[in-house]
């Protein structure tokens, strides 16, 4: 794709913010990418403009049947000033998953992916230089077509944000605590719980602000019919460490297809550790954390790369994991990620993409 740029007057430049109060999706970049679809035309006018408001027909189509998706990566600023992603195909190849479930026209990968590193040469920097920091990247497309009626739209707007980010949790690394929610429930097989779609996550948010009225950090969410299963955290995939393996649920068609999940099973395997994807009641790791088998619990995903669980919190009744610290395999994942992703360890998977220095 020819991507045109829209140059912002040097005076017209925002402040950065300082490094220590960035939290997470508060502060937003100068420029961003945007570009239209409609149907039988295919998708034009790609261009790196400034950041702005859109403007939206009050019919469209999105805001009455929500189709809407998004992804959710990183860029990291390494050693020497270079600035890297973290697997970024990846992340558009799973966008496109989730515009096919949701009727909507998929993205060519190769071409985003460039005009996403161009956006970022311009962009980097805003890429923070303190440890732990980075700038997320939130790629989105959204139906605009001005009509009512139960179908797919003919027009669609895809627009890549950056937003400099610290820790997701206010506990950073240290262990959170997570609730079991048996009243609500997030998705079912064939329906849309393995694509990013943005009903998902407004359905959850009810669950997550009762957790959090108890003092827990997030949900830990059960299958849909039995209520008996673990599938994931809100924001995360989970993993169990029992007798030695590293079990975290399969991805049965209710769960995202999480790309730090695929990364840490890689990891683990290639460390000897027995992985296994496989389904996982609740009773099963209320007995190993009773019994004493359970040694470690922990969250992944991109926003807070691992995230250990501390205590589990099901039925009203809570359960300390591992003494409330975190165990050594999520800090060696941990480190290890954040290695990769920071350019400081040796990639053995090619999962690290440098972004290149705009021209002035």
């Amino acid at each position: 794709m020819d991507v045109s740029v829209e140059r912002i007057a040097e005076k017209e430049l925002k402040a950065k913010p300082a490094g220590k109060k960035l939290g997470f999706g508060v502060h937003f970049t100068d420029y961003m990418l945007v570009m239209s679809y409609r149907e039988g035309a295919g998708w034009a006018a790609p261009a790196i403009k400034k950041y702005g408001a859109f403007s939206l027909d009050p019919a469209a189509m999105v805001l009455h049947y929500g189709q809407a998706i998004f992804e959710g990566l990183k860029a990291y600023r390494g050693r020497e000033d270079r600035v890297y992603l973290f697997r970024p195909a990846d992340n558009l190849h799973r966008m496109n998953d989730s515009a096919v479930r949701m009727c909507m026209p998929v993205i060519p990968v190769d071409e985003v992916l460039a005009a996403m590193q161009q956006l970022l040469s311009l962009e980097r920097d805003w890429v923070p230089d303190i440890g732990g920091a980075s700038l997320y990247i939130r790629p989105t497309m959204i139906a605009t077509e001005a009509a009512l009626g139960v179908r797919p739209a003919r027009e669609y707007l895809f627009f890549i944000i950056l937003s400099p980010v610290g820790a997701y949790y206010p506990e950073g690394f240290n262990p959170v605590k997570i609730c079991v929610t048996d009243k609500y429930v997030r998705a079912v097989r064939g329906g849309v719980g393995n694509v990013k779609t943005a009903g998902n996550y407004a359905a959850s948010i009810i669950a997550a602000l009762e957790a959090q009225a108890k003092g827990y950090t997030q949900v830990l969410w059960l299958d849909a019919v039995e209520r008996r299963y673990v599938e994931e955290i809100g924001t995360s995939n989970i993993f169990f460490l029992i007798k030695g393996e590293l079990i975290t649920p399969a991805l049965s068609g209710s769960i995202l297809p999480g790309i730090t999940r695929d990364s840490v099973i890689k990891l683990a395997r290639s460390w000897g550790i027995k992985v296994t994807e496989r389904p996982i009641t609740i009773n099963e790791v209320i007995a190993a954390l009773e019994d004493g088998s359970l040694a470690e619990i922990f969250a992944s995903g991109t926003a807070a790369v691992i995230s250990p669980v501390g205590a589990l919190n099901y039925k009203d009744r809570e359960y300390p994991v591992n003494g409330e610290t975190t165990g050594p395999l999520a800090q060696r994942l941990f480190d290890e990620l954040q290695g990769i992703q920071y350019g400081e360890r040796r990639d053995h998977f090619g999962w690290r993409v440098p972004v290149e220095h705009a021209a002035k």
